[in-house]
């Protein structure tokens, strides 16, 4: 009976160890024949490739360059670079529609004629300025072309510092570039670029020639346009890790307007706010960060006619409470002139309410 028992138990061991190994090697050939790893797949954290993303994108960003006699900087730069005596690089674009449109900076083409656009595939087409912000630094240039790839746009609000980032455009007029950086810091205002800035700062590489050009997601979408570097050496103009793109958000706010009209009309209520401070806020019987001080009003402006002086605080416009100068700004500008809309304000501690009929902001006014 024993010799029965040992004889039932020698089996099933023998069988679980035959399957046991059977499902081992299936496991092996399994991992063996299993294809690698493909373009921008993450493994354990790590990141194999961003090709994918730059080959959805690269085809939309241009080359924007001119005919005119280059100044005396541009010239030694094409020579250097081996480019065409009869073309001045200027900087980059990004290809926003189908047929044709074609978004840069508006520093990079300002006060120029002649302009073209050299596409990623040796195309070149002779291109027209359709509109500009200078307030945003965003210009609209336009191509006889059709069946374009324009760019696919991202959300540049759901960006976190941190997140991986791309810079496609034209250095020093070397040919195509992408280069690789994290988003540094959202947000960024107060630079004295443009009079409406909500920058984007990165450590990605962009160099003199990238403005205008592409800041992209790993997804291979829009999410920003380069515009500036902060560079110790202003004559060089080389990257130090400091850089700065308008958000794909600001672009979309901008650009059905230039498509449309040529031109931005924005709200101006003629005044200069300024941040409230906690003195100020006791003095009005306001709770900290409440309101927005009105400093200058202009005489004659749509403040001044809604009753609107010096030394009141704004405490909501259109509905919208008021507490920071920027975002205020920003609201202000986004209204349109003609519209009437209530504001609320304190003075002397007692608060008041008042309509104000927005009229239309001057070009290139630092202040509203």
């Amino acid at each position: 009976m024993l010799k029965k028992l040992w004889l039932i138990f020698s089996q099933t061991v023998a069988v679980c160890a035959g399957i046991a190994l059977s499902v081992l090697l299936w496991e092996q050939y399994r991992a063996a024949d299993s294809p690698a790893p493909s373009r921008g797949v993450r493994s354990e954290g790590a990141v194999f490739s961003y090709s994918d993303a730059v080959e959805r994108a690269a085809p939309s960003v241009v080359n924007i360059y001119t005919t005119q006699p280059p100044d005396e900087e541009d010239r030694e730069l094409s020579q250097i670079f081996s480019s065409p005596s009869d073309a001045s690089p200027l900087g980059s674009g990004v290809i926003v529609s189908r047929n044709g449109y074609i978004l840069t900076n508006h520093h990079v083409v300002e006060g120029l004629s002649d302009l073209a656009a050299a596409l990623s595939d040796g195309r070149q087409r002779p291109a027209r300025l359709v509109g500009a912000d200078p307030e945003t630094d965003l210009a609209l240039l336009k191509i006889e072309e059709k069946d374009l790839p324009a760019v696919e746009f991202g959300t540049s609000s759901t960006l976190h510092v941190g997140d991986v980032v791309l810079a496609i455009g034209n250095p020093f007029n070397v040919g195509q570039t992408v280069t690789m950086g994290i988003v540094s810091a959202l947000g960024r205002r107060g630079l004295g670029l443009n009079s409406f800035e909500d920058f984007i700062q990165t450590d990605a590489a962009i160099n003199r020639g990238n403005s205008g050009g592409a800041l992209i997601n790993t997804a291979g979408q829009l999410v920003g346009i380069n515009t500036a570097i902060f560079s110790p050496d202003t004559s060089s103009g080389t990257s130090v890790g400091i850089g700065f793109a308008i958000p794909s958000s600001l672009v979309e706010d901008v650009l059905p307007s230039l498509m449309k009209n040529g031109k931005v009309r924005r709200g101006y209520l003629g005044l200069v706010p300024q941040a409230v401070t906690p003195e100020v806020a006791k003095r009005h019987g306001l709770k900290p960060g409440e309101g927005v001080l009105v400093a200058v009003v202009k005489k004659g402006a749509a403040a001044w006619a809604g009753g609107l002086r010096e030394g009141d605080v704004m405490t909501s416009l259109d509905g919208v409470p008021l507490s920071d100068v920027n975002a205020m700004m920003r609201q202000v500008a986004s209204i349109a002139p003609g519209k009437t809309v209530p504001v609320t304000f304190t003075r002397d501690g007692k608060r008041w309410r008042t309509k104000v009929t927005l009229q239309v902001r001057p070009p290139l006014q630092k202040q509203l």
